[in-house]
Formats: structure tokens, C-alpha cells, sequence
């Protein structure tokens, strides 16, 4: 499964794509669990004190929102994205 990264996240894991391995009936939860596991940095920038995600991080199948408890499919695309702003 591969995970596209974007803006400090990809600098975090010193790559705009990483590759994760899950198991066959894998959600999106446990698919960004590999990606942290494999680059543990990014867990301060994901994951709050309590555990949970920080509501301004992005997660996206597919291009759509993603819950954590959506499942994931071979040949899905999943990106994580921190909060953006411009002007």
C-alpha cells in the first residue's frame, strides 16, 4: 500500500511516498499505523497526546475523506495531509 505525503509530513519521513504493508482486510487506521511503525517522527505530527488523530491532519482514499475504520483495497491511494494555508 503506498502513501503519498505531503508538505512538512513528507519532509518528516524523508519521502513524498512511502510503501506500508497490511494485511489483507486492512483499514485505513491500520494502514497509517504501518506508515508511523515504519517512520516513527511522523507519530508527534499524526497523533495526539491521547492517541487520537489531530483533527487538522488530512487522511484521503482514493482522493475522498477517509474514516480510520474505512477499508482499504489493493491499488488504493491513501495521502496524509497536515493543515494548509496560503494567501
Amino acid at each position: 500500500m503506498e502513501w503519498k505525503l505531503f508538505a512538512d509530513l513528507a519532509e518528516v519521513a524523508g519521502s513524498r511516498t512511502v510503501e506500508v504493508e497490511v494485511e489483507r482486510d486492512a483499514t485505513v487506521g491500520d494502514a497509517l499505523d504501518a506508515l508511523v511503525g515504519s517512520h516513527p517522527p511522523l507519530e508527534s505530527r499524526v497523533f495526539a497526546d491521547d492517541g487520537g488523530l489531530y483533527e487538522h491532519i488530512n487522511v484521503l482514499r482514493n482522493g475522498e475523506p477517509a474514516p480510520l475504520d474505512a477499508a482499504v483495497e489493493v491499488g488504493d491511494e491513501l495521502a496524509l495531509f497536515p493543515p494548509v494555508s496560503g494567501g
